[in-house]
């Protein structure tokens, strides 16, 4: 199974921090946030990652390379500007091949256990998302959990409002017939529970949205001082 971190935000939210350092390689707990990313792929024996870069796209690549320091093995896309979350997935779809594969948002941290989504089984489904409890800074959340199963709130199920965490499978196929070019993924994902074609859960793990200077230096004193061990 093969993965995608996607790392190609400018990182406006996180300036002056991001002007000369790409988001992804912001640091918590003495490693950059991707790193974290990178060697909990490579601790379930996904190996073959794929890593899309726009913003200071020099600086990432060459701080991360081919992944050997990692014992993985990375292959790039650049973006010459950010084609944001679906863009971005479909300018790597050449990499990705027609398998399912794993989609990781490079400016979340979490402890979830990505092992279990080596076990996910899309079947008829286009994707299987992975839900938080909804932060402070995100209160109404952007999907419902109902039964296993991930619904817009447009289609008035009754469940649970929750936040999508960043993490999932996604399969190739929720991309055909939509042309290369600069667009978001939520529609797409939303087409896609209107169609009954989206399964979810919600995560037991710690997660955080390190959007912020303030998230950032948050997370880094929590784990530095063993909170998350």
């Amino acid at each position: 199974m093969k993965a995608m971190i996607l790392a190609a935000g400018l990182g406006n939210r996180m300036r002056p921090l991001t002007l000369y350092k790409p988001k992804p390689l912001l640091e918590v707990g003495g490693k950059p946030l991707i790193v974290w990313h990178i060697e909990k792929l490579k601790n379930i024996g996904v190996t073959e990652i794929i890593i899309n870069s726009a913003w200071l796209a020099d600086v990432l690549i060459g701080a991360l390379g081919d992944g050997s320091q990692f014992g993985v093995n990375i292959r790039w896309t650049r973006e010459d500007e950010g084609l944001e979350t679906a863009g971005g997935i479909i300018n790597a779809l050449p990499l990705l091949g027609s398998e399912p594969f794993i989609l990781i948002n490079g400016d979340v941290w979490t402890t979830f256990d990505f092992a279990s989504l080596l076990d996910v089984n899309l079947q008829q489904d286009l994707a299987h998302l992975v839900f938080v409890q909804n932060p402070e800074q995100h209160p109404k959340g952007d999907f419902t959990l109902a039964d296993g199963r991930a619904y817009t709130f447009d289609q008035q199920r009754a469940g649970e409002n929750l936040t999508f965490s960043g993490v999932s499978v996604i399969h190739p196929e929720m991309f055909n017939g939509l042309e290369a070019g600069k667009r978001p993924l939520a529609p797409i994902l939303k087409q896609g529970m209107l169609d009954g074609r989206i399964s979810a859960e919600k995560m037991r793990a710690a997660w955080v949205d390190v959007g912020t200077p303030e998230r950032l230096m948050a997370l880094d004193s929590q784990i530095r001082q063993g909170e998350y061990a």
